[in-house]
C-alpha cells in the first residue's frame, strides 16, 4: 500500500501485516531489553490501530454491516487493550509478561481473522455495504498521523475501553 491507496480496508490490513512481523520479531528477540521495546512498539501500534477503527471505520459501518460482527470487535478490542495496558505498565522482567504478550498475540489473530480472513468477514461486508472505503481510509490516514506524532512527541494516554 502506498498513500495513494487509501482504501480504508488495505490500510487496515496492512496494519494488521505490520503487527503480525513485530510479532515474530518480539518471539525471535533476545533479551529483556529488546523484548520490551518491541512490546512497547506493539502496544502503541494497536492503540493506534485500535483508536482509528472505533473512531472511523466502525461508525461508518453500523447499520451495514452484520451488528454482532461490529459489536463482538468492540469487545475484542476492549480484552486487548486491557492486555495493552498491563504490558505497557510493567516490565519484561515481570513473572508474566512474556505471557501476556503471546496471549495478545493470540487475540490479535482471532480478531483480524473475524475482520479479513474468515467467510463473510467484515472487510467483504464493508465493500459490499454502500460506504466509501476511500473517504474512510483518507480520514483515517489522517488521524493516524496525528497519533503518530502524539505517541512520538508525548506518547498516547492508556487505551481507553468501550464496553467494559
Amino acid at each position: 500500500m502506498n498513500r495513494e491507496d487509501t482504501d480504508a480496508t488495505h490500510i487496515l490490513t496492512k496494519d494488521h501485516r505490520e503487527v503480525e512481523a513485530l510479532f515474530a520479531s518480539f518471539e525471535k528477540a533476545d533479551g529483556t531489553k529488546e523484548k520490551g521495546r518491541i512490546a512497547d512498539q506493539i502496544c502503541t501500534e494497536l492503540k493506534i490501530h485500535a483508536q482509528i477503527e472505533e473512531e472511523v471505520f466502525y461508525p461508518a459501518l453500523k447499520g451495514k454491516i452484520d451488528d454482532d460482527l461490529l459489536k463482538e470487535a468492540y469487545v475484542e478490542h476492549d480484552g486487548a487493550k486491557i492486555l495493552i495496558n498491563e504490558i505497557v505498565a510493567s516490565s519484561p522482567d515481570d513473572e508474566f509478561f512474556d505471557s501476556k504478550v503471546t496471549v495478545l498475540k493470540e487475540e490479535i489473530e482471532h480478531h483480524v481473522k473475524e475482520e479479513e480472513k474468515q467467510h463473510d468477514n467484515m472487510f467483504q461486508q464493508a465493500r459490499a455495504a454502500d460506504v466509501d472505503l476511500d473517504a474512510l481510509g483518507e480520514q483515517m490516514l489522517a488521524r493516524k498521523e496525528e497519533l503518530t506524532a502524539q505517541a512520538k512527541s508525548t506518547g498516547l494516554p492508556p487505551a481507553q475501553t468501550t464496553t467494559m
